[in-house]
């Protein structure tokens, strides 16, 4: 092994921008720059290490100093279903804090979170009972939190549904949350609202047409087929 004085004497670095190491861009080089990993436009979604980064498929014929290395990194490493004690009520309530604190969660969610950490199904039953006694969990809270948020996408009752139940809220309440919605007018406005952003969009091309986008985009959002009638006949006609 060289030293890397030697190294450098053997193979001189030319400035960059010189004959020997023109300056090329990312573009140039047929790669792809992502603002969210460059701080660009919008800023960077997350920090890289590159200063303790480490290549794994590097030689290294110093293996215990490898290893050492490596163990700094392994708690970042450690897969679901490793937690060093299934049965520590303790570390798995402050996991379903920290979970809460990152961003509100049915229950439903939290305890497949916490399951698939590697928690014994008890204790995390024990810590969802507790964390919803002490009204740190409610799952009608967030059931009708995200109802204003499929509110706000222009969202109907079916699509509404589906959202809170892959989200983990249980179906009877959010049937019953949705029925609630319905009731007060929530998603017969969406989908005015919904037409009305269609019709703006489409002004100029045929009926057919603006019909068969406004009944595409319902579709998806998850409004029933008679709410689009109407809001059709009167926006589209």
């Amino acid at each position: 092994m060289i030293s890397a004085e030697e190294f450098l004497r053997r193979h001189p670095v030319a400035p960059e921008g010189s004959a020997g190491h023109p300056v090329r861009s990312a573009r140039e080089d047929g790669i792809r720059v992502d603002d969210s990993l460059t701080g660009g436009a919008h800023g960077p979604s997350f920090c890289a290490d590159t200063e303790n980064a480490i290549d794994e498929n590097a030689p290294d014929n110093d293996g215990d100093a490898r290893a050492a290395r490596l163990s700094r990194f392994s708690r970042w490493g450690r897969s679901n279903g490793e937690v060093e004690d299934p049965s520590d009520v303790d570390a798995c309530r402050e996991a379903a804090l920290r979970l809460l604190d990152a961003a509100a969660r049915s229950s439903g969610m939290l305890r497949g979170r916490l399951l698939d950490k590697g928690y014994a199904a008890g204790v995390v039953d024990e810590v969802i009972g507790r964390l919803t006694e002490l009204h740190l969990l409610d799952d009608r809270d967030y059931a009708e939190s995200v109802v204003r948020y499929c509110a706000g996408r222009m969202m109907g009752r079916r699509g509404t549904v589906m959202e809170l139940t892959r989200k983990g809220v249980d179906r009877a309440l959010a049937t019953s949350v949705a029925d609630e919605a319905e009731s007060e007018g929530v998603f017969e406005e969406a989908a005015w609202e919904l037409g009305r952003q269609v019709a703006r969009r489409t002004r100029g091309l045929e009926r057919q047409v603006r019909q068969r986008r406004l009944w595409s985009a319902g579709g998806r959002k998850g409004h029933d087929p008679e709410t689009l009638r109407r809001v059709a006949h009167e926006l589209l006609d």
